[in-house]
């Protein structure tokens, strides 16, 4: 799952992964600096609105009006095509969340243990998400959730699901509006960061709490 990241580069670094020019979107040289985003808060989410790409403060978590649970923050990659709930979303509603990593818990010695997990070269990360379009409005609680996948290869350790990382080549037609849904689902499948590309160290418990913001969240501790 995913229940906290950090999304604290600039526009311009996420963007510059992306090959974006300077008149595809509007470029921020400022750091972003959220260092523990939580669900219920915005959260900036890029996508395509009238064949522009576009970047919005939105909610993240989703709850119809005929939901009477909490808001869902995190939509399974292998059924969000299909299920009641989501498929419209997937249908329409395709976005990305640029980051910088993210935060997962292990019990250790009857306590858990926050660990932070971010590419190994330092690269930004963009998250599949899904949510109700269009983005540039306020829809209350029906905003956007990340999609997630299985987690293999050692990282299972950490926790069995994780957000479902697109490669920065594949996120423009993951957005398009051209793209057809099963062909989102090969996009999904086939260029997702695979887990031998992601490190992770242990990180303060300071960051369960989310008045907690700074830069030292993410530094290792013994």
């Amino acid at each position: 799952m995913c229940g906290r990241f950090a999304q604290y580069s600039s526009r311009d670094d996420y963007f510059d992964s992306l090959g974006l020019k300077s008149d595809e979107i509007t470029f921020d040289p400022e750091p972003i600096g959220r260092f523990n985003v939580a669900p219920g808060t915005k959260v900036l989410l890029l996508s395509e609105r009238e064949d522009a790409l576009q970047l919005d403060p939105v909610f993240w978590g989703y709850g119809p009006e005929w939901w009477d649970k909490q808001p869902l923050i995190n939509a399974r990659g292998e059924t969000a095509a299909s299920g009641r709930m989501f498929k419209p979303l997937w249908n329409h509603g395709r976005a990305i969340v640029p980051a910088d990593g993210w935060f997962e818990w292990q019990k250790e010695g009857g306590k858990k243990q926050p660990f932070f997990i971010s590419h190994r070269k330092k690269q930004p990360l963009f998250f599949a998400a899904i949510g109700k379009q269009p983005y540039g409005q306020d829809h209350g609680k029906e905003g956007f959730v990340i999609v997630t996948s299985s987690s293999n290869q050692g990282m299972v350790d950490i926790h069995d699901r994780r957000p479902l990382v697109i490669a920065a080549d594949a996120v423009r037609e993951w957005l398009s509006a051209d793209t057809t849904p099963q062909r989102a689902e090969e996009i999904a499948r086939d260029a997702a960061i695979p887990e031998k590309d992601f490190t992770w160290h242990p990180v303060s418990v300071k960051v369960g709490n989310i008045h907690n913001q700074g830069s030292e969240l993410i530094e290792p501790v013994q």
